[in-house]
């Protein structure tokens, strides 16, 4: 079964942001994650709120873990620092 690592993500610092992606894309996609979604969001319903929606797939829930914790993406989050709001789930895709 697929699972999925989703994030919501509310910014304060553009710059903080494209040094986080530099470090952070590679190092998850070298833990095994696929970006499915990656982008603001273009039209929000009921509570939705207009924030980058990134979307990536993983083959198990310990690999998305493992690359959540990794070092290499642990590097990427100490540059946002605290100019990033964080909303980060891991849930179980549909087959």
């Amino acid at each position: 079964m697929i699972k999925e690592l989703s994030g919501n993500l509310l910014l304060s610092n553009a710059d903080a942001l494209a040094a986080y992606a530099k470090l952070a894309g590679p190092a998850i996609m070298a833990g095994g994650g696929k970006f499915l979604v990656r982008g603001n969001a273009v039209k929000t319903y009921e509570s939705g709120i207009m924030q980058r929606v990134v979307v990536i797939e993983f083959d198990s829930v310990e690999k998305a873990v493992a690359a959540h914790d990794s070092e290499d993406y642990q590097a990427a989050l100490k540059l946002l620092g605290d100019c990033a709001v964080r909303d980060i789930r891991i849930v179980e895709g549909v087959a």
